[in-house]
């Protein structure tokens, strides 16, 4: 840590009231590095820092927090004096790192276009990342210097993305979002807190690439906001036998086969959309994942008998390089093509309300865990990294503990079987 330097005018609160208002008070902490403090109009002080540029003989000046004039410090937003020379030369370091000699500090924006640079070249799922940081974090943060984001500022962000109603799907040209109806009940409010958590997650990655690459010195300020808590109960939503034959025979032809594969293979629509018969061995009675799935890792699923019988038909009379599920025009499937589609097919089939392409995972593994399969092996056919997600999901499915300890409590004198008549119209 570097040595404070001493100010009698500056060090005290009382010593700074004396000041005159409005002047500009400096102090000089490092060479082209000086610290300043100026009483407002308003009463109360504010730190600067003044930074020299050597090659234009210039200066750039920074008010960066509040002195503890009337209020004690807090370390992020009302600082002392000595907290504020650290601040200073922290930002000064900064300043020197992002631009040598222009003293620009780095945005939101600009942090953010840093990170979706890196993001492209090392991570899966670009566009929803890329959709999250333009639809959520650059209209509200994005000209806000990282170095000026504070705990406060931050947390209210996060509140106002949980108190918002959910945005409508639109398309990319659309010129004002449209949005559902605010959350009214408990668990549409859980829903955007969750919601607005996983775009925390999203804003805390992009300021910690930029940390982590020596765009700014200091990550303490939203390393300080907290997710809301008890946001992520799973409602998880599967399909009976006969929902899921209804839902088969209402969707149009081409569609068919895809929810078919869904049901019988647990496969994210992306993935079964990239499937080439080549990835089908019918003598292994598997099927191949590529390593383009979520989780980055290849995968291959053993088919039933009837799964295996229609992969066979599925892929008859195509060559190995083909896809294995394509439109009725015979182009491939593309993001977002089943959507209209699958909501068509649950309003014939009478599953209200509608389901999307997910859910139809959730059908093929909650089917599995009634049946009795571990936990262990839904998570390896479904690609899970790890057993935690799976469990959170279908462990009240596979636990046949519970109910054997219901099955031993007495009847009170229940008789079984209803005398009870349904009432039928005439």
């Amino acid at each position: 840590m570097a040595r404070m330097a001493r100010e009698t005018k500056l060090e005290t609160r009382n010593a700074r009231l004396r000041l005159e208002r409005g002047r500009r008070y400096l102090k000089n902490l490092d060479t082209g590095l000086a610290i300043g403090y100026r009483r407002t109009t308003d009463g109360y002080g504010v730190w600067m820092f003044r930074l020299m540029n050597p090659e234009r003989n210039t200066y750039t000046f920074k008010t960066f927090a509040r002195a503890d004039d009337n209020q004690d410090a807090d370390g992020l937003e009302v600082l002392t004096f000595s907290q504020a020379q650290e601040k200073a030369r922290s930002l000064a370091k900064e300043t020197k790192i992002v631009s040598p000699g222009t003293g620009k500090l780095p945005t939101v924006a600009e942090a953010a276009g840093h990170y979706l640079t890196w993001f492209k070249d090392h991570r899966k799922s670009y566009r929803g990342t890329e959709t999250t940081i333009n639809a959520h974090i650059i209209p509200t943060l994005g000209n806000c210097l990282v170095t000026e984001l504070t705990t406060k500022a931050i947390r209210q962000w996060h509140d106002r993305l949980a108190s918002l109603p959910a945005r409508k799907r639109s398309t990319k040209f659309a010129k004002n979002p449209s949005f559902k109806q605010k959350a009214v009940t408990s668990d549409e409010k859980r829903a955007r807190k969750s919601t607005a958590n996983r775009i925390l997650t999203v804003l805390k990655a992009v300021l910690n690439k930029a940390f982590q690459d020596d765009m700014v010195s200091d990550d303490t300020a939203w390393r300080r906001v907290k997710p809301f808590g008890n946001t992520e109960e799973p409602i998880t939503r599967f399909l009976t036998e006969a929902e899921s034959t209804r839902l088969i025979n209402a969707s149009r032809f081409d569609f068919r086969p895809l929810v078919k594969a869904a049901l019988f293979t647990g496969c994210r629509y992306g993935e079964l959309v990239r499937v080439l018969v080549k990835d089908v061995n019918l003598n292994t009675g598997m099927v191949y994942i590529s390593s383009e799935a979520k989780s980055g890792k290849g995968r291959h699923i053993p088919l039933s008998a009837e799964g295996l019988d229609f992969f066979k038909a599925a892929i008859t009379g195509k060559t190995g390089k083909n896809y294995v599920f394509t439109r009725g025009d015979g182009d491939p499937w593309g993001k977002n093509h089943h959507i209209r589609l699958l909501k068509d097919a649950c309003e014939q089939a009478k599953i209200e309300p509608s389901i999307s392409f997910h859910e139809l995972r959730h059908t093929f593994a909650s089917a599995l865990a009634q049946m009795g399969v571990d936990l262990l092996t839904i998570s390896k056919l479904l690609g899970h990294a790890d057993t935690r997600i799976t469990s959170r999901h279908y462990a009240h499915l596979t636990n046949s503990t519970l109910k054997a300890a219901m099955d031993k409590l007495p009847g009170y004198g229940h008789q079984t079987g209803s005398k009870v008549v349904a009432i039928r119209g005439k």
